[in-house]
């Protein structure tokens, strides 16, 4: 599984990121292969993945944000164990997953070395994504994949961040999703 999604990264520019059943059923009609799930509970999240995977697409769910999941390893069983998902986002440091960092300062930039070398994550995003010499510097410095995410609205955005180095752009804006 780990060389499919890398290589998905490598030819989806753009991740379509849904945060509600109407973003489901576009990003359906989309290029992108590789989808970050933002919602769901644990009544309805076996059948958000099984959406997903339907259209041939991989499954990434974001388990901090799945209404029902405790933050501790058990999620991730559940997960695991009751969905088809191809691998976890989280906020958190935990099995196969893109750790998510929250870049608001120079001190939170910091830590994300610190984190990365104690979880040692798959991949990693960047939130906000718009930030293309910071992303530039850490794709840099980072020996994983970076993947920027959050308020990318246009084309300009997603070209600048893919030219710093970003392997891929997640976006829940879904007029991104189509360029």
């Amino acid at each position: 599984m780990h060389s499919e999604f890398m290589e998905a990264l490598e030819n989806s520019p753009v991740i379509a990121a849904v945060k509600d059943d109407d973003g489901l059923k576009k990003c359906l009609e989309t290029d992108s292969s590789i989808v970050f799930i933002l919602y769901g509970d644990i009544c309805n999240i076996p059948q958000i993945v099984e959406t997903v995977k339907s259209a041939g697409k991989i499954a990434m769910v974001h388990v901090d944000l799945i209404h029902g999941l405790s933050p501790k390893e058990i999620a991730i069983d559940f997960i695991h164990q009751y969905t088809k998902a191809d691998g976890i986002i989280s906020t958190k440091a935990l099995l196969y997953t893109i750790h998510r960092f929250f870049v608001i300062d120079s001190m939170a930039y910091e830590s994300i070395f610190k984190t990365m070398r104690a979880g040692k994550p798959d991949c990693i995003e960047i939130l906000p994504a718009l930030m293309p010499k910071v992303i530039q510097k850490l794709c840099k410095s980072s020996p994983i994949p970076v993947i920027a995410g959050g308020m990318v609205s246009e084309k300009e955005d997603i070209m600048a961040l893919l030219q710093a180095g970003a392997v891929s752009v997640s976006s829940t804006n879904q007029d991104t999703w189509f360029i």
